[in-house]
């Protein structure tokens, strides 16, 4: 029995041997696969065992393996799980390498950011407030929708289609518009150099090639000079080395939309050499009445790796498109005037008729705006990286308009529409032709002016005048580069350091688009060939050719050049270490503002082309993040910007007359936050404060010099220096994956968005005269009490919950819920000239809520299941709600107080008639509105091979 006990002892003891001197260690890192940055709090396991990790703050995993092989399984929060096989020698340790995670989705680009000119924010690591939106997401639930509005479900974003027509839409960050929020492309900035303005369906194409998009609210870590005052867009489009392979889909949707797409990718050949394009078509008749629009989308993305060290890309995209506007927002009398009883016709648009039977609209928008970019990023040795991208677009096009007036009407008058609201084209025509028309119940016949019927600018009511359709041309052609040398000083510091220089001529002019059926068109604008009579036309539709030359079209009204030159120069200091990073950043500009008149001066005059107005501008930034460990890290940033204004600042009024009060704008923002994440629950928490002073407004206005309501107005512009805007706010989002078939999603942000003191406006009149009171000879101000007047045109608080189920495999579908409240409407600053108006402030707009859904199913097909079949249905505002989206006026409610009698008592029947026919939704029928769309949905399939 003693020798049975010992043989036992024996045997255990060589049998714990074996295992502890079999076992093996693994370790790795993982990483994302799109933007590259480290992924702490991964699950990490051996299948088939109990034996499992969490990756650390850096990504970093080590565990143990009782076994030679096996397979260890990767799982995380909003990632493809992944499987991957190892083999491992007793007592020794195999290092697995760098792990990339994938986007779970069934759609994704291989997004691979070379560049150190692409500024892209990583999580725990980058110190700013973030989200990012990958190509799947972009893919799957954008649709039909505006490119936009895929960041609806952001914190602090309010997105809308503003007057609906295609690429029409707006977007702001934390209550600031988009002319105060950067856009970059690949690192290369597309704000519009005299007016920072975005118009989205410039770049009506761009969803189709985006492999991520990432929006930094606030400051952002740019390291550019950019006008980035309420948040960074970076799109990161797809290269041409992504791997092998295509897609070939088509989509349908409401209101006869298609989309068709194919695109294909050689992937990195042997021999370094790849090579991607992708041509997409759109059309369809727009959920507004009368926005017909057509789109093509092209991307050409060509590269060569000559070795290890210098890598080049080459990328050409460009989307032409044509497309009826309704720019007009209209009264909530007359959405429901041309609605059905009491319900407002949503869809009704004021800007269009019908002409022989078609579609006529006085508001086509049609540019084409290709970008060429090269890319080279040359490895100069293993702790310095030199990147370098030159970057041209020609942007050709512009937006037409009603020009002339008949009988003192202008195309948008009451008197010429017909029954059901829209403009009588065919009236307007018949007059123009000289044939006789009944008018508001009187007959009219055009008089001849030379034996011709001539049309011109003039509103005046005559009877030799008509209407006209003509396009405000606004085209362009930008110039620039963008380098960036990145060292690494040691394994903690590394250094930036660039420039940023770019030009710009911006080409204004007016030409005719359609007579509708007069002879000519007289033009006396310009002052060195007056007494014009011009009778050529041209098409409103983008022209193909992106480098055609505009000079030889007849212009009228107006023809000017707007010229910017940009040199900028940034610097960055990074240390990280452990588990601090933190980052000082600094960045100066000159921007040199230049205008040439052709029309408004003689050929003689200085000012028929100025010297350059220079004006020096910078900012600095800088910012720290503490991971506390691998599930909690806080952050904290600050930053003062001091911005150029605009070049209507520099000249205002369309002269060529420098501005004798410029002072460049002042931000400062600061900011903090905390993260939280695990393998199941990931959240975020923002708290912010930005200052906007020394704001410059130009504001078309009608003016009483003297006060007395019994003087005629002054027609002219106001001029408004020194506004402040103090925005203040806190941000809540997460994601939890409770099991793998299901993940759900939330956010909620609050702001508190106001202007910070009251203003003095100065005036002109309509030919640059700075007006005074007569009584006095004094320059005529006006104290504007805007002074805690909510910031409009945005919504103050937003929210969402979302989730998505896997039901079966392949299969997912998907709903979300948005509310939006604290939604103001825009205001004119000019009317607030009393403290009345002040305390009546903005105008609340009604809250309401959006339900979206959507189902989509992949099918593996082709060998070894490489290829697919995804099938995606999308339906937006399931619900089917009608709310207001934006208002373009601020009439407050009226109270029994503007009900009187000639004795001054209250007039109870007056008032509530009022109530009874002029109230909507709790708001004033007067204001003029831009409702949201109704209910819309798309289908769509692809085969991805």
């Amino acid at each position: 029995m003693k020798n049975f006990k010992h043989s036992m002892y024996s045997v255990l003891f060589l049998l714990m041997t074996t295992v502890m001197f079999s076992q093996g260690k693994i370790k790795g890192t993982v990483v994302d696969n799109e933007l590259g940055g480290s992924l702490p709090g991964v699950n990490v396991k051996i299948k088939g065992t109990t034996s499992g990790t969490s990756t650390d703050i850096d990504g970093k995993f080590q565990l143990n393996s009782t076994t030679n092989s096996g397979q260890v399984v990767i799982t995380f929060i909003g990632y493809k799980s992944i499987t991957v096989d190892y083999a491992v020698s007793n007592g020794q340790t195999v290092d697995l390498g760098t792990i990339k995670l994938s986007s779970d989705s069934s759609e994704i680009e291989e997004v691979v950011i070379k560049s150190n000119v692409i500024d892209i924010a990583k999580d725990r690591k980058t110190p700013v407030a973030v989200s990012t939106i990958k190509s799947a997401e972009i893919v799957q639930k954008l649709g039909n929708l505006e490119f936009p509005e895929i960041l609806a479900n952001t914190p602090s974003v309010y997105a809308t289609k503003s007057g609906g027509g295609f690429g029409d839409s707006r977007i702001n960050i934390r209550g600031f518009s988009q002319e105060n929020i950067a856009v970059m492309i690949n690192g290369v900035p597309v704000n519009d150099m005299e007016n920072s303005r975005v118009f989205w369906s410039n770049w009506a194409g761009l969803s189709d090639v985006t492999s991520a998009m990432q929006v930094q609210r606030g400051l952002g870590s740019s390291k550019l000079a950019i006008s980035s005052v309420g948040g960074t867009i970076n799109v990161v489009t797809r290269t041409s080395d992504i791997k092998e392979g295509g897609v070939i889909s088509s989509m349908v949707a409401n209101d006869d939309y298609l989309k068709t797409l194919v695109s294909y990718s050689t992937g990195k050949m042997k021999n370094g050499l790849s090579a991607s394009i992708l041509l997409s078509q759109t059309f369809g008749d727009g959920y507004i009445d009368g926005t017909k629009f057509e789109a093509a989308n092209y991307f050409i993305g060509l590269g060569y790796e000559f070795n290890k060290k210098h890598d080049i890309q080459f990328t050409f995209t460009g989307a032409p498109q044509w497309h009826n506007q309704r720019n007009q927002a209209i009264s909530i009398n007359d959405y429901i005037k041309y609605g059905n009883g009491d319900e407002p016709n949503i869809r009704y648009n004021s800007d269009w008729g019908y002409r022989n039977g078609n579609e006529y609209s006085f508001r086509t928008n049609f540019y084409h705006k290709p970008v060429a970019s090269l890319n080279w990023d040359w490895k100069i040795n293993e702790s310095t990286k030199l990147s370098t991208v030159i970057y041209a677009s020609w942007g050709r096009g512009g937006g037409t308009n009603g020009a002339g007036a008949i009988r003192g009407n202008r195309f948008f008058a009451p008197n010429l529409r017909t029954p059901n609201g829209l403009i009588n084209v065919d009236l307007i025509n018949a007059y123009n032709s000289g044939e006789t028309v009944n008018i508001a119940g009187t007959n009219f016949t055009r008089n001849q002016i030379g034996g011709a019927y001539q049309n011109s600018s003039s509103t005046s009511n005559n009877a030799t005048n008509g209407i006209s359709k003509i396009a405000s041309i606004n085209s362009h052609n930008w110039y620039g580069t963008v380098i960036n040398l990145n060292k690494k000083i040691s394994n903690e510091l590394t250094l930036d350091f660039g420039i940023d220089a770019r030009t710009y001529r911006g080409i204004h002019f007016q030409n005719l688009t359609d007579l509708l059926g007069a002879d000519n068109y007289a033009d006396n604008f310009d002052v060195n060939n007056p007494g014009r009579v011009l009778n050529y036309t041209y098409a409103a539709k983008p022209n193909f050719n992106p480098l055609f030359d505009t000079d030889y079209q007849q212009k009228i009204n107006y023809n000017n050049d707007g010229l910017v030159r940009w040199y900028g120069a940034f610097s960055q200091i990074e240390y990280s270490k452990n588990n601090l990073t933190a980052f000082l950043q600094g960045a100066i500009s000159q921007q040199g503002f230049r205008r040439d008149d052709y029309f408004k001066y003689l050929e003689s005059d200085p000012l028929y082309s100025t010297d350059y107005e220079n004006i020096l501008g910078g900012n600095i930034k800088g910012g720290l993040n503490y991971n506390i460990n691998k599930n909690h890290n806080v952050f904290v940033n600050s930053g003062y910007y001091s911005k150029q204004p605009f070049f209507n600042a520099v000249y205002p009024n369309n002269a060529s007359i420098v501005n004798e009060n410029l002072t460049n704008e002042k931000i400062f923002g600061v900011e903090a936050g905390y993260g939280f994440r695990s393998s199941k629950f990931n959240a975020n928490v923002n708290l912010y404060r930005t200052s906007w002073k020394d704001r410059f407004i130009r504001l078309t206005a009608n003016i009483n010099h003297d006060l007395d309501a019994s003087t005629p107005t002054i027609p002219g512009s106001a001029f408004i220096q020194g506004v402040e805007q103090i925005h203040l706010g806190a941000e809540f989002d997460f994601t939890y994956k409770p099991i793998n078939t299901v993940a759900i999603n939330g956010m909620i942000s609050v702001g508190d968005w106001k202007y910070g003191s009251n203003v003095t406006a100065n005036y002109q009149d309509d030919n640059n005269v700075v007006i005074t009171n007569p009584t006095t000879n004094e320059v005529f101000n006006q104290t504007l009490y805007i002074k805690d007047v909510k910031v409009g045109d945005a919504a103050q608080t937003t929210a969402s919950i979302g989730a998505t189920v896997e039901v079966v495999k392949g299969l997912k579908v998907d709903s979300n819920y948005r509310y939006v409240d604290k939604l103001f409407a825009s205001i004119d600053p000019v009317n607030f000239t009393t403290e009345a108006a002040n305390k009546k402030g903005s105008l609340e707009l009604p809250s309401y809520g959006l339900l979206d859904a959507g189902l989509s199913y992949k099918m593996l097909v082709g060998k070894d299941n490489k290829s697919s079949v995804n099938f995606r249905l999308n339906v937006n505002n399931v619900l089917d709600e009608t709310y207001i989206a934006e208002s373009r006026t601020n009439t407050h409610l009226k109270t029994q107080a503007d009900f009187l009698n000639s004795d001054s008592t209250p007039n109870t029947v007056n008032y509530q008639n009022y109530k009874d026919t002029q109230i909507y939704d709790g708001i004033d029928k007067s204001n003029q509105v831009f409702f949201g769309f109704g209910r819309t949905w798309n289908f769509g399939i692809s085969y991805n091979f």
